[in-house]
């Protein structure tokens, strides 16, 4: 199969900051046009893509409607539940981290490691490692293959505060959530979600 074709370089939806940026990853705007301002340069696109991939390529207008849906989806869902922070003592970042953190190997990462798996961007991440160092919830030593950079592991009292804020925030999650789809459709949006993030 053909890799699909970069239909739009400029305007385009990303999830960074919630805000548009154009082609070069500069911000637009924090409001996001409807999506019917997308239809005229769609309708000049579709057929061009179509004749070109047929099968392996939707319609360009249902590809954009579909990616603001999920956006505003996103935007809505992670605005109520991070309304429910501080928890347990714990920021949002936080608990990213330490949930992050819990997840891998040895419960243990170099930052750089780390980053990819973090809502906040690298410069946020040495200062947060260095609050949670302070309060006990990790520690960060040096990295044996590499002198100039640590280690950060989670500690016992930082699992615990994990542990404490997953807990109410689960129940949280299911409580605002957890009538709006039936089993199959969970599993099927974590399969898609899943495949967006290949």
């Amino acid at each position: 199969m053909r890799s699909r074709p970069k239909l739009w370089r400029e305007g385009t939806h990303v999830i960074a900051g919630h805000s548009w940026c154009n082609g070069h990853g500069g911000r637009v705007s924090r409001k996001a046009p409807a999506p019917d301002s997308f239809r005229p340069a769609l309708e000049g696109s579709s057929a061009a893509a179509h004749s070109a991939y047929d099968d392996d390529v939707p319609d360009p207008r249902a590809v954009v409607d579909t990616w603001e849906s999920l956006f505003r989806a996103q935007v809505a869902v992670l605005r109520d539940v991070t309304s429910d922070f501080p928890i347990a003592g714990l920021a949002m970042i936080e608990y990213d981290l330490l949930f992050n953190l819990s997840r891998l190997p040895a419960r243990r990462a170099r930052p750089r490691d780390l980053n990819q798996y973090l809502l906040i961007s690298q410069p946020s991440v040495s200062r947060l490692i260095d609050r949670l160092a302070h309060r006990g919830l990790v520690t960060k030593t040096p990295d044996e293959d590499d002198g100039r950079g640590i280690v950060v592991a989670l500690t016992d009292e930082g699992y615990a505060a994990y542990r404490r804020a997953a807990a109410q925030h689960g129940a949280a999650i299911v409580a605002r959530f957890g009538d709006r789809l039936d089993e199959g459709e969970l599993a099927a949006l974590a399969r898609l979600c899943d495949r967006l993030r290949e």
